[in-house]
């Protein structure tokens, strides 16, 4: 999954290069997806200076290589976690998917190592830190230690989240208290304590809870 997440970025960067290049060209990209089948049409058909005409040829054919490679994992990974009760738990939660789920998977490994979604959300480094005097907590902003990637996950599988789940309904009320960055926060703390119940028990009762 680590090596997945380094071939995604890499695609980023390279469809990001090709957008560079259209840019400095002067061409209005009209479309919302430039590699999509409209956005395909326009690279094929557009008239770019010779230099600029061979990158974006290159771009595209290594592009190529790097979907390919992303598609093989995909494969191969669902075919790993195939008989994984807790892989297949977790994408009972709104906005995770194969990947995301397999993220955690991987990333979390025995879940029996954490005593409760309490220490997984902590070791996740999505608790905030705190510091403590005779009188007063402060609390401070997350850790940020264990698994950037499982953070990752969390916080991409709440922006995925559509219609009335409890995930959502919790990021709104803490957004709304405390602003949009401690809300997504929240939200993706709860996630992960959602994850923590599908891999430990194979399911999640507690999915339609909107406390």
């Amino acid at each position: 999954m680590r090596y997945r997440a380094k071939l995604v970025n890499l695609r980023s960067g390279l469809k990001a290069q090709v957008h560079s290049v259209l840019a400095k060209e002067g061409v209005a990209v009209g479309v919302s997806d430039l590699f999509g089948v409209a956005g395909t049409q326009l690279l094929d058909t557009v008239q770019l200076a010779e230099a600029y005409s061979v990158r974006v040829e290159s771009l595209r054919d290594i592009l190529e290589v790097v979907e390919r490679e992303v598609a093989m994992l995909a494969r191969r990974i669902a075919e790993w976690l195939g008989d994984d009760i807790g892989y297949h738990a977790a994408q009972a939660i709104p906005g995770v998917g194969p990947v995301l789920g397999a993220v955690f998977v991987a990333e979390i490994g025995d879940i029996s190592r954490f005593a409760s979604a309490r220490h997984l959300c902590s070791w996740a480094g999505l608790t905030p830190t705190h510091r403590e005097s005779d009188t007063t907590v402060h609390r401070g902003h997350i850790s940020k230690q264990g698994s950037r990637l499982v953070r990752w996950a969390a916080v991409e599988a709440v922006a995925r989240q559509r219609g009335a789940t409890a995930v959502r309904a919790h990021h709104h009320r803490v957004a709304e208290r405390r602003g949009r960055n401690i809300g997504r926060v929240a939200a993706a703390r709860k996630l992960l304590t959602l994850v923590y119940y599908g891999l430990r028990d194979g399911e999640i009762r507690c999915l339609g809870e909107t406390g």
